[in-house]
């Protein structure tokens, strides 16, 4: 019985001290200046891989669906605000190898820029050079190679995609 009181009593603190704080889970704020409605455009690609912007922005949009969907317009006229982003790079580099000349792993980094862009034009949040990387494996085959590149630049526009989301609604 006194076990249950004081973890009661605990909790009950606990609970207390990090509503104090301000501790929220992370995405769970509200968009900048009162947006409630937004509109993903495609992301401009100026990066030297093909097709990148299609991956990154159709991950995006699944974010904003998992998190927020009321949020999302399907047009920007609907829209209170309009998210662009442009892929400013996509980077790759070895991080190891076998002996001098063969790579074993690679890198990709890929760096975006946000701009969240109110009807009226005005800029009501910003977000620059925001970049990621993500780890592949180098097989002897480049179409394998190719692949795992493929499957890292998936990963990393989703992790990238969470990043944007949480940032977005930081509230801060």
């Amino acid at each position: 019985m006194y076990f249950k009181i004081r973890s009661l009593v605990l909790f009950i603190l606990c609970t207390f001290f990090l509503s104090a704080c301000g501790y929220r889970f992370a995405g769970s704020g509200n968009f900048p200046a009162g947006v409630e409605s937004i509109y993903i455009e495609v992301f401009e690609n100026r990066s030297s891989q093909i097709g990148i912007e299609r991956i990154v922005t159709s991950q995006v949009l699944f974010e904003f669906t998992r998190q927020r969907e009321r949020s999302l317009t399907s047009s920007p006229d609907k829209a209170d605000a309009i998210l662009k982003g442009v892929i400013v790079r996509i980077n790759t580099q070895t991080i190891s190898r076998i002996g001098t000349a063969i790579a074993n792993e690679r890198e990709v980094t890929m760096t975006v820029d946000l701009r969240l862009i109110k009807q009226s034009g005005e800029v009501i949040w910003a977000a620059k050079g925001l970049s990621d990387r993500q780890a592949y494996d180098v097989e002897v085959d480049k179409i394998e190679t190719d692949e795992n590149l493929d499957v890292a630049i998936a990963v990393l526009s989703e992790r990238m995609s969470e990043r944007i989301f949480s940032r977005l609604t930081d509230d801060f």
